[in-house]
């Protein structure tokens, strides 16, 4: 018999299970909050282009924020560009085709929207050469990449709706889930892609193998008849 405090065995795993598909999920919703916002800052020169590569779902908006920064030698730090410099961004998308091609100046805000799933090239590169006379061409880049529903500015979106606190969470719950199940969806894409290529693949191989078989087989039968001719001019047979 079995106390009321007690579970049985059954019932131990029927806990375990749903707590284990809690943390998974869980880990799966923190892996996707954190990666759909990155942040970092890098160095270029003079007419030199970074490019990064983004993977992002289809019908997904994408914010990017950055500040350029120049290198005081006197005060040994960098500091804000000046306004005259410009800064030139260009995204692409999974087929090679130009999305976003714009010019902004020192500091700026760049918005797009993809319609194909995969990934994305961000480009940023500097079209003056007025910096290179502070610290030898070399120009500091903060750079700061939000992915859907992070872009959304939820306190402007507040004001203007005119929602309470718990619409406004609520709405941001709904978007969230709207966003990773077009993650999902981008997975599952990337698995199909990836089925047919390995299913691709497989096939040529088989097919290779067969041309293989059959030229051994042609050079064996070659070989054969060339050896009984051979045979044959010299009376052995």
């Amino acid at each position: 018999m079995l106390s009321s405090g007690e579970l049985s065995p059954g019932r131990k795993m029927v806990s375990v299970r749903i707590r284990m598909r809690s943390c998974v999920f869980s880990v799966l919703l923190l892996n996707f909050l954190c990666s759909s916002v990155s942040s970092l800052y890098f160095h270029i020169g003079e007419t030199e282009k970074k490019c990064f590569i983004e993977e992002i779902p289809d019908e997904t908006m994408i914010i990017g924020n950055y500040r350029t920064q120049l290198y005081d030698k006197q005060r040994e730090e960098y500091l804000p560009a000046t306004q005259g410099l410009g800064m030139y961004v260009e995204v692409k998308d999974p087929d090679d085709k130009v999305i976003l091609s714009r010019q902004y100046g020192s500091e700026g805000r760049f918005t797009f929207t993809s319609h194909t799933p995969g990934e994305h090239q961000i480009c940023l590169h500097s079209n003056s050469s007025k910096f290179s006379l502070f610290a030898g061409g070399m120009l500091r880049v903060h750079l700061d990449i939000q992915v859907g529903e992070h872009a959304n500015n939820y306190a402007e979106i507040a004001a203007k709706d005119k929602l309470t606190e718990l619409q406004l969470r609520v709405r941001q719950l709904v978007e969230q889930v709207d966003q990773i199940q077009k993650e999902q969806n981008y997975q599952r894409y990337r698995e199909e892609r990836f089925r047919q290529t390995s299913e691709s693949t497989n096939q040529r191989v088989l097919w290779w193998s067969i041309v293989q078989t059959l030229i051994l087989v042609a050079i064996g039968i070659w070989q054969m008849r060339h050896l009984k001719s051979f045979f044959e001019a010299k009376k052995l047979v």
